[in-house]
């Protein structure tokens, strides 16, 4: 009896590796990635149409070109950034605009005045033609993706500010200051900001661009504020929505340098 119950006893252990065996041995092995070839084809190789290609871009180039060339404002005057040497209609309207849109952001977010606005001569790339405006026209004007930002600065950075503006002697969008110059236009005689008198004691807060924050242009009075303010809206769609906001857009010369 005990060399029978032995012997079904290895029996049973020899089923057991045995179906052990034929699980491994059917399993399915593993894949691995021994090699990737890559090859290159000229697109003139796999379109030989070109009838093909514009079927397949007209429709989003059309749907783009609806979208800019869409009518959103008016302008009765053409408005150009060479119309004189301290101040521009266009300028004067960047200037302006962003500083309007800034106000009314920190305001909501921050309960925050903004007082100045100071943009570059250079970031215009283009003017408002008098006659309608579109959405095209923000593009050719803001090209790029700067943001609006606004730096707290000190009293002595304001100065350094008016110095840079007086010593470029362009057209650089600015707004919510106004600045007497000296009989020779060398230096500044007075300064008001938002009507009152500067104070070099307190802090002013300035609209820019984020290019511009980080010095760009050599207006390094902006690398070291007190804070900074990121409103997250890109200029460009800044003065999109001014256009869609106003039915006529105007600008105006006037006493904020003089």
């Amino acid at each position: 009896m005990t060399k029978l119950i032995n012997n079904h006893s290895k029996f049973r252990y020899f089923i057991v590796l045995l179906t052990v065996f034929l699980f491994v041995g059917c399993a399915t092995p593993k894949q691995y990635v021994s090699e990737i070839k890559g090859k290159q084809i000229p697109i003139d190789q796999t379109i030989t149409d070109k009838q093909d290609l514009e079927y397949y871009i007209k429709p989003y180039r059309n749907h783009i070109n609806q979208d800019l060339d869409n009518v959103l404002s008016y302008a009765p005057e053409a408005m150009d950034k060479f119309q004189g040497k301290w101040q521009s209609t266009i300028s004067n309207f960047l200037g302006d605009i962003t500083l309007q849109k800034a106000d009314e952001l920190l305001r909501k977010t921050n309960a925050i005045h903004v007082d100045i606005c100071l943009m570059n001569f250079g970031g215009i790339r283009a003017p408002i033609n008098q006659g309608d405006v579109t959405a095209r026209t923000a593009y050719q004007i803001m090209p790029f993706e700067n943001s609006l930002v606004v730096a707290e600065l000190k009293g002595e950075k304001i100065i350094e500010m008016v110095n840079y503006f007086i010593s470029e002697a362009k057209a650089h969008p600015i707004a919510g200051i106004e600045i007497e110059l000296t009989k020779d236009q060398k230096s500044y005689k007075n300064i008001k900001i938002g009507g009152q008198a500067f104070d070099p004691k307190k802090t002013y807060t300035v609209a820019t661009s984020d290019y511009l924050l980080t010095g760009g242009d050599r207006m390094n009075f902006f690398l070291d504020p007190v804070k900074t303010y990121d409103l997250n809206y890109k200029l460009r769609n800044l003065i999109i929505d001014y256009f869609k906001e106003h039915k006529i857009i105007n600008a105006v010369i006037d006493n904020r340098i003089h």
